[in-house]
């Protein structure tokens, strides 16, 4: 099922931050919009065989929005079998069209050789076009390609001042990216004082990913003394995020919080939190050995957790998961 708030996200990022500043004129800008506006209307309402007849209709009239869109009913399946391809093909006609985001799109097709064979030096340059456009993202993308010198010389200086030009822009997930370069990349640039600062930053910003690798850092303590509190607090924003990798992070935190000196159990709200986020570890499939530990601690607290909670409990798992259906098994 398409998320259709993924939908009119995209759109609104097109018209008000990527495609109103690249035509030559507001009159054009007005004229180029103004004529998606029922395509624009149908995709909104999920009528996607509608939308895509009126969205070709204009793309074959050189409209680069069009085009764009065209490539993402390809690229994301929307109504239809995602093709990589057909989304190429028509990410090509949208970057001519300076296309922000299209120009990045058919930098992924050069890369990847969707269609044609791969080419990465070609597809560093529309990262940077995609870039200059003001898809700042870009940056940090072509800073992959510094870092392990594919398309271009191997120089992970470069390629992380690169990112954080993007970092800097406050770009958010530009941010969690400089950041982990700086914590996991080349050792010629590794430094985890600034990796702590733009992972933190990233963090505030709601970054689950930032979020997760900022906790991480405070457990593992490369940003200080170890802060174990500070980083169950960050990993379990991540985790009700759905990043998956906190699921296991936050439930061991609270599975080995502080114990009760007289009776050398676990708080009631620890004890619950600790089985909440166990369960979510053991239902996830990308981490078999993390589902093994994360089944193994389970145990451990159902042996101890009263069975008149399991029921309550087991329902806001089922909750949360509801919200992340890609995460479901």
């Amino acid at each position: 099922m398409v998320n259709l708030n993924r939908v009119i996200i995209i759109l609104v990022i097109l018209f008000l931050g990527l495609f109103m500043p690249l035509v030559p004129s507001m009159a054009k800008t007005n004229n180029i919009t103004a004529e998606l506006k029922n395509a624009q209307s149908l995709l909104g309402k999920g009528q996607y065989d509608k939308a895509f007849v009126e969205y070709q209709h204009f793309a074959e009239k050189n409209n680069p929005l069009a085009q764009f869109t065209m490539g993402l009913f390809f690229h994301m399946g929307w109504g239809r079998p995602q093709n990589s391809v057909f989304a190429c093909q028509w990410f090509e006609k949208a970057a001519n069209g300076n296309i922000p985001a299209a120009a990045h799109f058919f930098g992924d097709c050069l890369l990847n050789g969707d269609g044609r064979p791969a080419d990465p030096g070609k597809a560093a340059g529309w990262y940077k076009k995609a870039a200059d456009l003001g898809h700042y993202m870009s940056l940090c993308t072509l800073a992959d390609l510094y870092m392990t010198g594919t398309g271009v010389p191997k120089d992970p200086a470069k390629g992380l001042a690169l990112c954080i030009q993007a970092a800097r822009k406050r770009v958010i997930p530009a941010q969690t990216k400089t950041g982990l370069f700086l914590l996991n990349g080349d050792e010629s640039i590794r430094d985890f004082a600034q990796a702590f600062q733009w992972l933190s930053t990233a963090a505030r910003g709601n970054d689950p990913q930032a979020q997760y690798y900022t906790g991480i850092m405070l457990q593992d303590g490369l940003a200080g003394p170890p802060d174990l509190q500070a980083a169950k607090s960050w990993f379990e924003k991540a985790a009700a995020s759905g990043y998956e990798k906190a699921y296991l992070s936050v439930g061991m935190l609270y599975f080995n919080g502080p114990k009760d000196a007289e009776t050398g159990l676990l708080s009631e709200t620890d004890l619950a939190k600790a089985y909440l986020w166990l369960s979510a570890a053991v239902r996830q499939t990308s981490d078999r050995e993390g589902q093994k530990k994360a089944e193994s601690l389970l145990e451990k607290v159902l042996n101890v957790m009263p069975e008149t909670w399991k029921k309550d409990l087991d329902k806001k798992v089922d909750q949360h998961f509801l919200s992340f259906p890609s995460h479901q098994s």
